[in-house]
């Protein structure tokens, strides 16, 4: 039971650091997004990357910066990264 206990005090002591370092995250890859949009990506990557970028803004606003993430990385995929 301490194990467990100990656990939750640590998760809840570090996810602010995780947060803060996904929020980042999240805004570097919008900014990717953004840019690559920008440089005229090939026309298929083009609706997936609006897709994405729609997707992680949403996030981005709702504090879900895990998802935002995961719509980075969509994003990267369309671009085969």
């Amino acid at each position: 039971m301490r194990a467990i206990a100990f656990a939750l005090v640590t998760i809840g002591l570090t996810s602010p650091a995780f947060a803060a370092d996904d929020a980042s995250s999240c805004a570097e890859g919008i900014t990717m997004i953004r840019d690559a949009m920008a440089n005229n990506p090939p026309e298929a990557a083009v609706t997936k990357l609006k897709k994405a970028l729609k997707n992680a803004e949403r996030e981005q606003r709702e504090g879900e910066f895990d998802e935002c993430l995961d719509a980075v990385a969509d994003a990267r995929k369309a671009l085969g990264q």
